[in-house]
């Protein structure tokens, strides 16, 4: 495993393990590669217009430090949580959960903030994809209310991590995503700052931190690595439009 990637600092169980990519640790070249030379980049995005080869072999070298198969979902920026021991190759989802032994829940991220998350017993693991989209329609609520199903208890106890995202100091959008916020979280307002062109600064972190109080999730850790800010470090599709894909992973043993 590259010393370049993320191992989260959280308290997760023992038997937990996730990794989360960054832009060094492959062989993607050009835009794709780290500057200022633009080689060994690890780009894992299939769809990002990337040399498909460079791309295989980057997931051949995510593969050498995992457990199994990492289940790729088809991520289409919603609320769908899957099982990720059923995932296929046309499972169209943006969250997934694990409660099988080295099963391989992943998301793949250039600005969207991926949200890591286990009970305290590490009975049960998951990752969701939450860009503003997702995060509207509910997606970190509904992946907690499946894990929780999944161990038949209502009430556990989860532990979250925000993996990197675009940074509340970059992250510019309109009035519409305000509006779509508040719909789902009423304490929405306190994560945007007003600009005086009518737009907004979005602070994804905050919206992930009130989506998992609200399903009664306190224990949160991460939420400071701004892919936008970032070029040596992270990929970002809003800075750079042509660009990589990070991965997010998590399982347990």
């Amino acid at each position: 495993m590259s010393a370049q990637w993320i191992r989260p600092d959280w308290p997760a169980p023992p038997n937990v393990h996730a990794i989360i990519t960054t832009r060094g640790g492959g062989v993607s070249r050009g835009p794709y590669g780290v500057p200022p030379h633009q080689q060994g980049g690890m780009n894992v995005g299939l769809g990002s217009g990337d040399d498909l080869a460079e791309v295989t072999a980057n997931r051949a070298l995510l593969r050498a430090a995992l457990p199994s198969d990492p289940r790729w979902l088809n991520q289409v920026h919603g609320a769908v949580v899957v099982d990720a021991a059923q995932v296929t190759a046309g499972s169209r989802a943006d969250a997934s959960f694990a409660t099988a032994a080295n099963v391989v829940c992943v998301v793949s991220i250039a600005d969207c903030m991926p949200v890591l998350m286990t009970d305290a017993s590490g009975r049960a693991v998951a990752v969701a994809h939450a860009g503003w989209r997702g995060l509207a329609a509910g997606v970190i609520q509904a992946t907690v209310k499946s894990m929780r199903a999944s161990l038949k208890d209502p009430s556990v106890e989860l532990i979250a991590y925000l993996g990197p995202a675009i940074g509340p100091a970059h992250f510019e959008v309109g009035a519409e995503v305000l509006d779509a916020m508040l719909a789902g979280l009423p304490e929405a307002r306190r994560a945007f700052s007003a600009r005086p062109d009518g737009k907004y600064l979005a602070n994804l972190f905050e919206l992930g931190r009130q989506a998992l109080d609200q399903v009664g999730v306190t224990r949160i850790y991460g939420g400071h690595d701004c892919t936008y800010s970032d070029s040596a470090r992270f990929y970002s599709f809003r800075r750079d439009r042509t660009t990589g894909r990070h991965a997010a992973l998590i399982w347990r043993v």
